[in-house]
């Protein structure tokens, strides 16, 4: 059996696990699961989930009596569900019903339902685990109905009430937010909802009822038909699928805010493009791209765009325009750069963090267009450390730096009020000599009709 070079993640099924080989991620089918595996692929219902765009395709590689090896199609960059905006995660919520729907209606069912068990992938929500699909027994209910519950039904609940922000609890609670606190949190007119008094509430009840009863198991075990089944799918469905969040945020109309001119923004954007191009570049980051404006002047050039912004609405925005413009190669991502996603469960390493995954990625260059002064002056980080951290992730760096001259600068400073004479170092030579440390100025350009200057930078 091979164990060398498992991922981290990889440990909770024993039907398989996912390894690295020669920097291919492939995954380890088990003989526990030869039975399914073989149904699943033999019968074609494989090949109808490929088809039908719900599970990532694979191949398989290699078979013998101590496991089968499959090859899933390569998922350049593999988000977690706590760096997704609302739609996004309302839209794994709805694949992952839409999934299970055709499981049932297929003679199988799904076996987990965690929301880490989705990515996105071409521009949409795709599941990844190959082997979590069993066979459907007639009258015996979902076996994943409490996950689904936990990890996508009362997060979304939770942020359709309190905001997007609600969605990074999934850093804390890896296996769900649990349904007893969950309906502790909802308002109390919840109560009158019935698909949220039913799946969050009563389910909460028989939770604490059962879990620590003797002979809870054969207490609770209950039959349910088909057809019974495809009902709560519907229902929850039909639900979520009408989910909105109605919050506002600081940056989401960014760009009409913005001051400086069309003239200065074409500019500005003819340049990225210039300079994108003349580095034969192919993997793009965004950092805080809000919805992804600048990015799209280089989608014809880059195989992968990743967009990342502090604002979840500026995200949501940008995913929209994605399925809108049906752009398989940009991906939005909801992160604050300067506190990124660290690595969270078994030993810190069962989700990769952000600046790792970006590592592992090896993207070509990097942009940061109206960044440099909200890390400066909000975040209170020196030039030095971030222009360490930017040289930490990518050869090639596209910056934007406001001078003191700029009025979104002179904002920011006045709202230091008498600690604004600390950050006299704010300044265009303070800057250049600090980046100078890590970077070469490969080409410098003033915006017209701005107090601001682009570089193309490239890594020591």
């Amino acid at each position: 059996m091979q164990t060398q070079n498992r991922h981290a993640s990889s440990f909770r099924d024993p039907s398989g696990y996912i390894f690295t080989e020669n920097d291919t991620v492939l995954r380890q089918v088990n003989p526990v699961y030869f039975k399914q595996y073989n149904s699943l692929k033999n019968k074609g219902f494989y090949d109808k989930l490929f088809k039908a765009g719900l599970l990532i395709p694979h191949e398989e590689v290699k078979a013998d009596e101590n496991g089968i090896v499959i090859r899933p199609e390569n998922i350049p960059f593999f988000s977690y569900p706590y760096e997704w905006s609302f739609n996004q995660y309302k839209h794994a919520a709805l694949h992952t019903l839409k999934l299970q729907k055709y499981c049932i209606q297929n003679g199988y069912s799904l076996k987990d339902a965690t929301a880490f068990n989705i990515t996105f992938h071409k521009g949409k929500p795709v599941f990844v685990d190959s082997l979590s699909f069993d066979y459907y027994t007639e009258g015996e209910p979902w076996r994943a109905y409490r996950q689904f519950l936990m990890h996508f039904f009362a997060p979304l609940l939770l942020a359709k009430y309190y905001g997007n922000d609600i969605l990074k609890l999934l850093m804390q609670h890896i296996d769900g937010i649990p349904l007893d606190k969950a309906a502790k949190m909802l308002p109390f007119k919840c109560r009158f909802s019935p698909v949220i008094y039913t799946n969050i509430y009563l389910t909460a009840k028989y939770d604490a009822k059962y879990s620590n009863s003797v002979g809870a198991e054969k207490e609770r075990k209950i039959n349910i038909s088909k057809e019974a089944q495809i009902k709560i799918l519907d229902s929850l469905y039909n639900y979520i699928k009408d989910f909105e969040l109605n919050e506002k945020t600081e940056w989401k109309d960014y760009y009409s805010i913005t001051n400086y001119d069309a003239e200065a923004f074409d500019y500005k954007k003819d340049l990225v493009r210039k300079w994108y191009g003349s580095v034969n570049a192919s993997k793009l980051i965004d950092f805080g791209g809000n919805d992804g404006t600048f990015s799209r002047v280089l989608k014809d050039l880059a195989e992968e765009i990743l967009v990342t912004d502090i604002d979840p609405n500026a995200v949501d925005q940008n995913y929209l325009q994605v399925l809108k413009n049906k752009e398989s190669n940009i991906l939005p991502l909801v992160s604050d750069l300067v506190n990124p996603v660290p690595g969270i469960g078994l030993n810190n390493a069962e989700r990769d963090s952000l600046l790792d995954r970006i590592k592992k990625g090896n993207y070509d260059v990097a942009m940061a267009l109206a960044l440099i002064h909200h890390i400066s002056l909000t975040g209170n980080v020196p030039f030095s450390m971030s222009a360490n951290l930017f040289a930490s992730l990518t050869p090639y760096l596209i910056i934007e730096f406001p001078d003191r001259g700029d009025s979104w600068v002179d904002f920011l400073l006045n709202s230091k009020r008498e600690f604004k004479g600390h950050f006299d170092g704010y300044n265009i030579t303070d800057f250049e000599k600090e980046y100078s440390v890590y970077f070469d100025i490969v080409e410098k350009q003033l915006i017209p009709n701005t107090q601001r200057t682009m570089y193309l930078l490239k890594r020591k």
